[in-house]
């Protein structure tokens, strides 16, 4: 029996089982000592310009199986038909202003724990991408749906928005190459004073 039979692959299992135990903790932590701040933003959002509060996108998840992704509003809403998977000026000019202060700070994306909590996505792991943009993927980048996709990643720390798209999307493979529990812990850990420092803080997707 291979060394890999042995040991690799069901240690391995049991590191996503405590990654996945996490997630959810963290997760139903955040829903119940968060609601208030929830519900603040929400009202923010409603506030500020006409349209949903949430902002609701399909996304390719783990397995390349789409999700649709849910985050606080931060853009005026498009106009019918409107797609876009680069990042422009007229997209920048559509964030609004209390949208420009959560996404400085990250907190657009808190409702992604109904995402977490129903296993669409981790705390920590690639981050998801539109169906379009992976669709020409090749066989080693594609190596980034064997883990759900995170919240936070490896490029958080690492140049964060400012990276060029292959860049991130190098990184995300790089994670998935090199996974551990460990590796996860020093992402959370670093990505922290980034946000709260608000480097490179505008993302290339709409929200």
């Amino acid at each position: 029996m291979s060394t890999e039979q042995c040991g690799v692959k069901p240690l391995r299992r049991v590191q996503l089982g405590l990654k996945r135990l996490f997630d959810i903790l963290v997760s139903l932590s955040v829903v119940t000592l968060g609601l208030p701040l929830f519900v603040i933003l929400a009202v923010l959002v409603k506030l500020s310009s006409p349209g949903p509060v949430f902002f609701v996108q399909e996304r390719a998840g783990k397995g390349g199986k789409p999700f649709r992704i849910c985050k606080f509003r931060s853009m005026t809403v498009a106009p019918p038909g409107h797609q876009v998977t680069r990042w422009n000026a007229a997209e920048e000019a559509r964030i609004m202003p209390i949208g420009g202060f959560l996404r400085d700070y990250g907190l657009d994306e808190l409702p992604q724990v109904l995402n977490i909590l129903k296993g669409d996505m981790s705390i920590i792991g690639p981050r998801p991408r539109l169906p379009a943009q992976v669709k020409d993927y090749d066989e080693r980048q594609r190596q980034v749906f064997q883990m759900r996709p995170g919240v936070t990643c490896l490029g958080a720390f690492q140049g964060r928005r400012s990276l060029p798209l292959e860049a991130r999307i190098e990184l995300q493979v790089q994670y998935v190459e090199t996974w551990s529990l460990w590796l996860d812990l020093i992402i959370l850990a670093r990505t922290i004073p980034v946000v709260l420092r608000r480097k490179d803080a505008r993302d290339i997707l709409p929200s």
